[in-house]
This record gives structure tokens, sequence and C-alpha cells, in this order.
């Protein structure tokens, strides 16, 4: 799968989706840190990857339609994040990309649950 990682998500994240065999680029590798978020998510259809954020922002279909995009995954931690919160939801993301299909859809990633919104056309 071809993911964008946004420039809230460090190197770490990349090196874990990027062992378990996807395409990853950032948001910091290519110099999109000032882009606003249609124009990343302009940019992340024309590359056709996914975009995989901590920005809740990205959670919100009426704002973000999933069918007009390659795919978004919001990675949601709790208030108080412990150490491996964020490793944990990435690794959930990693077992659920290896299930099913995440193009044009919205999935919500907590560590173990993967909720999907998927709109109707």
């Amino acid at each position: 799968m071809k993911l964008k990682l946004d420039e809230n998500l460090g190197d770490r994240c990349a090196e874990i989706l990027r062992l378990a065999g996807h395409h990853v680029a950032t948001v910091r590798e290519q110099n999109l840190c000032l882009s606003t978020d249609q124009d990343l998510l302009k940019t992340c259809f024309a590359e056709k990857r996914c975009l995989v954020s901590l920005d809740l922002e990205f959670s919100n279909p009426l704002r973000f339609k999933p069918t007009d995009n390659e795919g978004i995954a919001v990675l949601r931690l709790p208030r108080k994040p412990a150490r491996n919160d964020l490793y944990d939801a990435i690794i959930t993301l990693v077992g659920g990309l290896s299930q099913s299909e995440i193009t044009k859809k919205l999935w919500i990633v907590q560590r173990g649950k993967i909720r999907e919104y998927q709109s109707e056309g």
C-alpha cells in the first residue's frame, strides 16, 4: 500500500510501516509541512497514497469525504498517551491493512481496534 505520513508522525512510524511492506512517503521528506489539509489530500490523491495522521480534523467525513480520497487513517491516542500507544496504533493499522482495503474509506485507528466509515457513493 502507498501511504503518506503526516508531519505529526515520526521516522519510527514510517520504519514500522516500511518493514510491513508498505511504500511510505512523509510530509516532512517532501517539504509539505506548510500545506493546507486540502492541498495535502490533493497531493495524496495525485500520488495514489492513503494519508495517515494524528490530526483529528481528517476524521470528519463531511469535511473530507472518503470517496474523494485514496483513504485516510486517523490514529486516535488516549488523552494521556503512554510511550507505546502510538506504536500500538501503527501496529493495529498494519494489521488492518493486511486484512482489508482502505481506499475510499476513513479508518479511525486505536490500539487493537479500527472503526471504518465508508460513505455511500
